[in-house]
């Protein structure tokens, strides 16, 4: 294999026409992966120093086999850790990008790069949010581990998914008889409220201006999300919405009640899947009329409509999520310590 080593966003350019091309061909192809996000993570939320190493084939083709984002940062402690671009609360999902039955390959090779003079001086390689089907925690570890690392692996989190049925009369019939109750009950209560509509945000809409209505809700619903959403992360919010948007990823919905916007769901369509990314509500007007389940029963609704295969409702153990269905998968981190000289 060949390795370039990019040092700046120069790598975004260089890499862009093969990145999402190599993502389609890993075991999990995620949109937090995807060269749109993490170049716009970078641009809005990164710090450190950037490495993007790529890896391809010595034929003539030259194949791109192999991407690991990484930015190196310095703790106040002065530990210096590489962690995977995108490692902050707004990635789900994240790996090392690799072409599925190239991990060993690619992983030894890292561990070389790792132990060589042509990376930076560092303490710990800090590898979050890998989803069950990566290989970043089951086979690197290993290997870390037969060149004398000290390796840690641990479960993160956990990204409740609905496995979608062909229809909704099935879909219903997977929850609980009190669940399906509670669904109806709530869709009833907010229709008799008055007019109830819902829609999709695309191509017509002022994008801008109803990232804006976004925003707004999701910083009333709950005190967390108001103060999580400071400027630096509502510029990332709506430069992520827009590259989202046009690529045909997008799924912002809002539920109104009698013309005012009631709540929101902000969603990924992505790889057969349905993500719940974020949401927001008005519990001030609004909290008795339930809209925030409201508009999840539609969005699950509609995305069994569109034929999706699953509804993931990404990182959280929230009860909610298992109510409406959802089964448990784990998100994992590999935590790779520095030999000791």
């Amino acid at each position: 294999m060949r390795r370039v080593i990019y040092r700046d966003e120069t790598g975004f350019t260089a890499l862009r026409d093969e990145w999402n091309a190599l993502l389609a061909r890993t075991v999990f192809d995620t949109l937090f992966l995807t060269w749109e996000w993490q170049s716009t993570w970078w641009a809005h939320l990164g710090n450190g120093q950037l490495w993007l190493l790529a890896w391809r084939d010595e034929d003539e083709e030259g194949d791109l086999i192999g991407i690991a984002p990484l930015y190196l940062e310095t703790s106040e402690s002065g530990e210096r850790r590489l962690t995977l671009v995108g490692c902050l609360e707004v990635s789900d999902y994240l790996d090392l990008i690799v072409a599925a039955g190239r991990e060993p390959q690619v992983y030894l090779a890292l561990l070389d790069w790792l132990s060589g003079d042509e990376a930076p001086a560092w303490d710990v390689l800090d590898l979050c949010n890998l989803p069950e089907s990566s290989q970043s925690h089951r086979l690197l570890p290993e290997l870390a581990r037969a060149r004398g690392y000290a390796v840690t692996t641990l479960v993160e989190d956990v990204c409740p998914i609905i496995d979608l049925p062909d229809s909704w009369e099935t879909y219903l019939t997977m929850l609980s008889k009190k669940q399906r109750h509670e669904v109806r009950r709530k869709l009833r209560r907010a229709k008799a409220a008055g007019r109830v509509t819902w829609y999709i945000v695309d191509s017509t809409h002022d994008l801008a201006a109803e990232m804006d209505d976004f925003i707004k809700l999701h910083r009333l619903s709950q005190p967390e999300k108001d103060q999580f959403m400071e400027p630096e992360m509502q510029a990332f919010f709506h430069a992520a919405a827009r590259v989202a948007l046009d690529a045909g990823w997008l799924q912002l919905s809002f539920l109104e009640v009698n013309g005012e916007k009631a709540a929101t769901m902000l969603c990924f369509d992505y790889s057969d899947t349905i993500m719940v990314y974020n949401s927001g509500y008005d519990p001030r007007r609004y909290r008795a009329l339930s809209p925030g389940i409201v508009l999840l029963t539609y969005c699950i609704r509609h995305a069994i409509e569109l034929g999706r295969a699953r509804f993931d409702f990404l990182q959280g153990d929230e009860v909610y999520k298992y109510r409406f269905g959802a089964r448990e998968t784990k998100v994992y981190r590999t935590l790779i310590a520095r030999q000791e000289v």
